[in-house]
């Protein structure tokens, strides 16, 4: 296992990601794929006191304005609803949820702060020229009444969790 990125918030507890190569090499490709605008979509798997535990993606449609996705990305609620009913005939939960940012760091926007919800990782992907480069993952920090983020460690794995 590698370790991508070492963070702990405020209140000692350590976040983690756990995610497969695979699945991080799906997220970069569906970013380039989108690029000039957001790509967007759903981390499915298991939540345990040790970690989120990832085993599979799925892309979303960007309901963002046409002329807004290249800098956000909307998630409908009959597509957030959609995805719980995925995640229950399957035996998971909603982990989290990635999108990409176009030409820009992969660190959260005001908007994303804005509309981001506890508990669940943000992984974001910076796309340079169509180019998926950094990626990390986000979680609301609880210590600050979930108003901002705090940075998770990505565990890369060799295979998803079953």
């Amino acid at each position: 296992m590698a370790v991508t990125g070492i963070s702990q918030g405020m209140s000692g507890v350590i976040e983690m990601l756990y995610i497969s190569q695979e699945l991080i090499l799906q997220i970069k490709s569906k970013a380039e794929r989108a690029y000039p605008n957001e790509c967007c979509g759903f981390i499915f798997g298991s939540l345990k006191n040790s970690g989120k535990y990832a085993e599979y993606i799925a892309a979303s449609t960007n309901s963002s304005a046409a002329d807004e996705q290249y800098h956000r990305f909307i998630i409908t609620p009959d597509a957030m609803m959609n995805a719980e009913r995925f995640a229950r005939s399957n035996g998971w939960d909603i982990v989290g949820f990635y999108h990409s940012h176009p030409d820009c760091p992969a660190v959260p926007s005001e908007f994303d702060t804005a509309n981001a919800l506890p508990v669940y990782s943000y992984i974001i992907v910076s796309a340079v020229k169509g180019k998926a480069e950094a990626l990390l993952s986000w979680e609301l920090d609880r210590e600050t009444d979930y108003t901002q983020f705090q940075s998770e460690t990505i565990i890369l794995t060799k295979e998803n969790y079953k």
